[in-house]
């Protein structure tokens, strides 16, 4: 079975929140990569909205701010594919591979 992630996932718990559109919401990010994050929170999304996200990343002031595309919603709750800008975050990059470290999970092959 392949895999069609190309990034890892890394759990965590942070808060966010999110506007696009007219819609606000926030939430809990439960798994973040350097290609996207799922999220849980009850706000009216649909598949290919495009939202800017804050997410709190831990022990830092501001909030990480990124743009990122609705890719589902499912009972797991919302996958948000972060846009090109987003990917190129030097902050969510240093974040990722921070915890990637920390865990242990990058010596997987």
């Amino acid at each position: 079975m392949l895999d069609r992630r190309k990034h890892l996932r890394i759990p965590v718990r942070l808060f966010l929140s999110f506007s696009g559109g007219k819609v606000r919401g926030e939430g809990t990010v439960l798994d973040i990569s350097m290609g996207g994050c799922i999220i849980e929170s009850q706000a009216p999304v649909h598949v290919d909205d495009i939202f800017y996200l804050q997410i709190a990343l831990e022990n830092d002031q501001t909030p990480l701010e990124v743009a990122a595309m609705v890719r589902s919603v499912s009972s797991r709750g919302i996958a948000f594919k972060f846009l090109r800008s987003a990917q190129e975050n030097k902050r969510l990059l240093a974040f990722v591979h921070a915890k990637t470290e920390s865990s242990g999970a990058g010596s997987s092959s």
